[in-house]
């Protein structure tokens, strides 16, 4: 098991949100516990195995009954998290695009001295492997609109690589309970005024996660709800 090469950070927990991921769960759990951490699956009312996988790759699980969104997922899992005295925490995606090699680098952004929050970014060093061109488009603009909506500089908005430590974690409280949780933990992370980092971290796009994510009217639906919310709050 590879030692992890943090200083203050005692007990990082890694979170993951998953919905019919039976087929890949089992890897992703592997990866994370070989890379040395403790891994948290939050199984958001599957239809198939995910929480069994998850269980025998060496997760620990807590289970939806019903289907509540990757947002409310997380939310669960920062809790779960929390209560079992995590200092720091790193949130990442069940469908197998991201590398158990990039929580060691987004751990390290948060042990400097006042940071709260490392994002992930894939376009810091364009290490982004089979992105469609569409889905480069459609985040693009969403970068803009953060950016616009929030005054924060992120160079990414939709990525599920990201850490925090336990007291940033204990600022944000999602709301959102489908794909629109990840614009809201920028506008609560802005909100915060705790310091954020950005860290590169490359993405592996394959036929299966792309399948999974979200297509381009439910992206555009996302934007239009966060822009309505913003604007009769």
């Amino acid at each position: 098991m590879t030692e992890i090469r943090n200083h203050r950070i005692r007990n990082p927990w890694v979170v993951v949100a998953a919905y019919n991921e039976a087929a890949v769960v089992g890897s992703v759990v592997s990866g994370i516990r070989r890379a040395g951490y403790t891994v948290i699956v939050v199984d958001d009312g599957s239809a198939d195995r995910t929480g069994d996988v998850a269980v025998l790759a060496g997760a620990v699980v807590v289970r939806h009954p019903i289907n509540l969104g990757q947002g409310a997922a997380l939310q669960t899992g920062i809790d779960f998290a929390l209560e079992q005295h995590a200092d720091a925490l790193v949130t990442f995606d069940a469908d197998g695009q991201h590398s158990p090699a990039a929580i060691a680098a987004l751990l390290a952004a948060i042990e400097q001295p006042g940071v709260d929050f490392a994002l992930g970014s894939r376009f810091l060093t364009g290490a982004t492997a089979n992105l469609p061109a569409s889905r480069r488009i459609l985040l693009g603009a969403a970068i803009r609109f953060t950016r616009a909506s929030t005054g924060l500089p992120v160079t990414d908005t939709h990525n599920g690589l990201r850490a925090m430590t336990a007291r940033g974690a204990r600022t944000i409280s999602l709301r959102q309970n489908r794909m629109a949780h990840a614009s809201e933990i920028l506008h609560q992370i802005a909100q915060s005024r705790l310091r954020f980092v950005e860290v590169p971290v490359k993405i592996e796009y394959s036929a299966y996660s792309l399948g999974k994510g979200q297509r381009m009217t439910d992206a555009l639906t996302i934007l239009i709800d966060l822009f309505a919310r913003r604007l009769y709050r």
